[in-house]
């Protein structure tokens, strides 16, 4: 698919986001903690030709790593909007990946203009779980220290099924691309951050992908801690896979926003 890349302003600097396609609704990518526009490349090899797809590195991550903080999930929220005022025309979904999909949760319960539809993989949930404990967050506060670390935290507890080469080499190299304060703020903050008197301003469609084996957000976890503030949304496991879903699956994650996309059009 052929991009272009357009500079967004936002707080502090710019955003580099990729912009290709322009059959709608367009689909605006937000990536994982540790992710990067790049997360998405197979999902989008999977798509029909000319679908509108918008993705960017979050603030603090990759090309948007010079940007200065905070880098708390409102400032996020704020970047995401921005993007999409800024490079979508028309109806578009959300497609957000865990810590991304919390970001896009946020932007939906803000309903936006145009705004047709969300679909969130192994999203992080809006009320913590109970095992978001301190230890718990300290010790994910050290997942992406070292190029070591991260291959441990892609392989033991990220996936379920092997990636290939080149897609592990990118997850580790976008997993160590970030400054120190955007790689705490997550793990220390963000993920224990209760957002459900928001989300349940969330007005349109949601489709959830949960995946089968994921370690990180296990769909029982969803189904207790997200599908209550949310309760129009449906739920979907995908067998057979860990927490990457847009890595381990995209066929699957591909064929799913496309299954969305044709109900919203009915």
């Amino acid at each position: 698919m052929t991009e272009t890349t357009r500079p967004v302003p936002v707080a502090g600097g710019t955003l580099d986001v990729r912009v290709g396609g322009r059959t709608g609704p367009a689909l605006v990518f937000v990536h994982y903690w540790g992710g990067s526009a790049g997360t998405w490349n197979d999902v989008i090899g999977h798509l029909p030709p000319g679908q509108a797809t918008v993705r960017f590195d979050q603030r603090g991550w990759g090309t948007s790593r010079a940007l200065p903080g905070p880098y708390h999930l409102d400032r996020l929220a704020d970047d995401l909007a921005r993007v999409i005022d800024t490079c979508v025309r028309g109806p578009f979904v959300l497609v957000g990946h865990s810590m991304g999909g919390k970001v896009s949760q946020l932007v939906a319960a803000r309903r936006p203009a145009g705004l047709a539809g969300v679909v969130l993989l192994a999203p992080a949930p809006p009320e913590p779980p109970v095992t978001v404990t301190e230890e718990h967050r300290q010790g994910l506060s050290h997942a992406y220290d070292s190029p070591e670390a991260a291959m441990h935290a892609l392989d033991h507890v990220l996936t379920a099924t092997p990636l290939s080469e080149t897609v592990r080499a990118t997850a580790v190299r976008d997993s160590l691309a970030a400054g120190p304060e955007a790689r705490q703020e997550w793990p220390l903050r963000g993920i224990a951050q209760d957002i459900t008197h928001a989300v349940r301003g969330i007005a349109v469609p949601v489709t959830v992908l949960a995946a089968e084996n994921d370690l990180v957000e296990p769909p029982g976890v969803l189904r207790e801690c997200l599908l209550p503030h949310i309760p129009h949304a449906t739920l979907v496991t995908v067998p057979a896979t860990g927490h990457l879903l847009p890595a381990e699956a995209p066929r699957a994650v591909a064929t799913a926003v496309e299954d969305f996309l044709q109900l919203l059009r009915h």
